[in-house]
C-alpha cells in the first residue's frame, strides 16, 4: 500500500442496498461510526435524512472510507455575527452542508483520505451553491487525547474554524465557503 492515497486511486459511490454485505468489513477504532456505517446509513438516507458516500481503494476494491452528509445551519453569534453585520447581512443564521460523519477504516488511516473527503465534500457544496443559497461546510469534531485520533486539529488545518467552545462532547466547526 503507498504512503499516500492520491484521489486517482479511489472510486467514490453513493451508498446502495446492494452495498450492504460490504459494511459488515468496515473495521474502525471509532466503533460508532462503524456501527453507524452498518446499521443506520442506508435507513438514513431512505428516509432522506443524509446521504452516504462510500470510498473504496481501485487496486483492492476494498471500502477503505464512508461519508455521510445532510443540510445544516450556522446560528451567527459573538465574532461571526459581528462579522456579517459589517456585511450588511442581517440573518440569525445562513446555510451549510454538514458533515455527520466521516471516518476512514484503520488500515488506511494518516493517508491522506481524510484530506480528500474534505476536498469532496467542499465539490459537493459548491455544487449545490451554484442552485441554491449555501455559506457553510459544518461538523461536529471529536476530542480524543490522542493526537493522532484528535479530529480537531485535522480540521482546524483544512481551515475549520471552531464555532463555540464546549468542555465536552463534539466541537462544533465550520469553514466559510467564500471566505478564503
Amino acid at each position: 500500500m503507498p504512503k499516500e492515497i492520491k484521489r486517482d486511486d479511489i472510486i467514490i459511490l453513493k451508498l446502495i442496498a446492494g452495498h450492504k454485505p460490504l459494511l459488515s468489513s468496515f473495521k474502525s477504532y471509532e466503533k460508532e461510526l462503524a456501527d453507524f456505517l452498518q446499521e443506520d446509513a442506508l435507513d438514513n438516507q431512505d428516509k432522506s435524512i443524509s446521504t452516504t458516500y462510500l470510498w473504496f481503494y481501485k487496486p483492492t476494491g476494498e471500502l477503505v472510507a464512508y461519508m455521510s452528509v445532510l443540510t445544516d445551519a450556522i446560528n451567527l453569534q459573538g465574532n461571526l455575527k459581528s462579522y456579517f453585520r459589517k456585511a450588511g447581512i442581517m440573518y440569525k443564521s445562513l446555510p451549510a452542508l454538514k458533515i455527520g460523519r466521516l471516518c476512514v477504516s484503520d488500515a488506511y488511516l494518516h493517508k491522506g483520505i481524510g484530506t480528500l473527503m474534505i476536498e469532496f465534500a467542499i465539490i459537493i457544496a459548491e455544487k449545490i451553491r451554484k442552485d441554491v443559497g449555501l455559506r457553510f461546510i459544518t461538523t461536529d469534531a471529536k476530542r480524543n487525547t490522542d493526537p493522532d485520533k484528535d479530529s480537531l486539529h485535522f480540521y482546524k488545518k483544512l481551515g475549520f474554524e471552531v464555532l463555540r467552545e464546549r468542555e465536552k462532547g463534539t466541537l462544533p466547526m465550520y469553514k466559510d465557503l467564500i471566505k478564503k
